[in-house]
C-alpha cells in the first residue's frame, strides 16, 4: 500500500507536534508495510508570509489529490487583527473539501483517573467521541462586522444536520450504541429543526441506537458531573467547538486529544485540537501525544491500516503508562524526547 499525505505543520508549536507524529507515523508504516510519503506544504500564518495567503494555490493542489491531510496548528498574535488570518486556511479548507464531521474522542488512559481536574471516580471509565457539524453554523453564516452592531448568522438545512448524524449514528453502531445530541431546542430555530431531523433519522434507520436530547447549557454541567455517562456526542459547529475543549481537559490535558475531520468518502484532515500556543513555541515544552493519536486516526479511518493504528495506540498508552510525558500532565519529558520514546515503542 503506498499513500501520499499533504503535511502541513503550521504555525507556534505546530511544526513541533506535527513532526512529533511524523516521526510516529513513519515508524509504524514501516512496521507494517506500508509506504506513505509526506509532502510538506504551506499553511496558515507560515504560509501568509511567505505567499500572501494562508491556502495558496500549491497547497490546494497537494491537497487535492492526497489520501490524506495532516495538520500541526495555525495562528498566533503576529497575524491577529489582519485582514488575512491564518484560520481562514483553515475554515476554506474544511469546506472545499466538504469535511463536515469532525470526530474528537477524549478518554481517560489507564492508571491517569488521577491526572484529571475531577475526582478519580468521576474521571474512571471516560470514553466518549464528540461528531461535530464542521462546515456550516455560525463560523459560516453571513456576518456583519461593525463598531457599534455587529451581526453573526446560524443556518443549517436538514440535510446539513442529517448527514453528520449519520455519522454519529454509525460512529454509535461500532462502540456503546448510545447517541446523545446537543442544542438549544427551547431557543433557537435551527436547534428545532437540529433535534427534529436527528429524531426522524434514529427513527427511520437508527432504531438500534440509543438516542437522547440535552440542551447545551445542561450538557456543559453534564460533562463535569457524570462524563462517563457519554459515549456519542452529537454536536452543531459552534456547540462542540466549546464542549470538546472543556471535556478534553478530563483526561488531563488538551494536548492528549486528536481530532478528524471527514467527508462522505476516505479523505480526511486530522490534526491535535490544541491551538497553536505561541508563548511556549520553540521550546520544546509542547504534548505530541494528540498530534500522534490524530495520525493513528489518519491510518485508521484514511489509510485503512488498522493495524497500524493500533501500534500507535498501545506504544502512547505504553508510555505513559512507564510515566513518560510532558509537563502538562506531570511528566519528566519535553516533546522531542517523548516523540522519541514512542517512535521507539512503535519499533520495537
Amino acid at each position: 500500500m503506498s499513500f501520499l499525505i499533504a503535511f502541513l505543520s503550521g504555525d507556534g508549536v505546530g511544526p513541533e507536534v506535527a513532526f512529533a507524529a511524523k516521526r510516529a507515523a513513519t515508524a509504524a508504516a514501516q512496521r507494517c508495510g506500508i509506504d506513505v510519503d509526506f509532502v510538506e506544504c504551506a499553511f496558515g500564518g507560515a504560509a501568509i508570509d511567505a505567499h500572501g495567503a494562508p491556502y495558496p494555490d500549491e497547497t490546494r493542489a497537494v491537497c487535492a489529490r492526497a489520501d490524506a491531510i495532516f495538520l500541526g496548528a495555525v495562528g498566533g498574535p503576529k497575524w491577529d487583527g489582519a485582514d488575512v488570518r491564518p484560520e481562514q486556511g483553515l475554515l476554506a479548507i474544511r469546506k472545499e473539501l466538504e469535511l463536515f464531521a469532525n470526530l474528537r474522542p477524549v478518554r481517560i488512559f489507564p492508571g491517569h483517573e488521577t491526572k484529571s481536574p475531577l475526582t478519580p471516580s468521576r474521571a474512571t471509565g471516560v470514553d466518549m467521541v464528540f461528531v461535530r457539524e464542521l462546515t456550516s453554523g455560525i463560523y459560516f453564516g453571513k456576518r456583519e462586522e461593525g463598531d457599534d452592531v455587529a451581526r453573526d448568522e446560524c443556518s443549517y438545512s436538514k440535510a446539513e444536520v442529517e448527514r453528520v448524524a449519520r455519522v454519529a449514528f454509525e460512529t454509535a453502531r461500532l462502540r456503546k450504541g448510545r447517541v446523545t445530541s446537543v442544542d438549544k431546542a427551547n431557543v433557537l430555530a435551527t436547534s428545532r429543526l437540529w433535534r427534529k431531523t436527528v429524531s426522524a433519522l434514529q427513527e427511520t434507520d437508527y432504531q438500534d441506537v440509543a438516542l437522547d436530547h440535552v440542551l447545551v447549557d445542561a450538557m456543559a454541567m453534564k460533562l463535569i458531573q457524570a462524563p462517563a455517562d457519554f459515549d456519542v456526542i452529537l454536536t452543531e459547529n459552534m456547540f462542540g467547538d466549546i464542549l470538546s475543549d472543556e471535556a478534553s481537559v478530563i483526561a488531563a490535558s488538551i494536548g492528549l486529544a486528536p481530532s478528524a475531520s471527514l467527508g462522505a468518502g476516505k479523505k480526511g484532515l486530522y490534526e491535535p485540537i490544541h491551538g497553536s500556543a505561541p508563548d511556549i513555541a520553540g521550546e520544546d515544552k509542547a504534548n505530541p501525544i494528540g498530534a500522534i493519536l490524530s495520525a493513528a486516526m489518519m491510518f485508521r479511518l484514511s489509510l485503512d491500516a488498522p493495524e497500524a493504528a493500533d501500534v500507535i495506540e498501545k506504544a502512547v498508552a505504553d508510555a505513559l503508562s512507564e510515566g513518560r510525558g510532558t509537563a502538562d500532565i506531570g511528566g519528566p519529558d519535553g516533546c522531542d524526547a517523548l516523540a522519541r520514546a514512542i517512535a521507539d515503542r512503535i519499533g520495537r
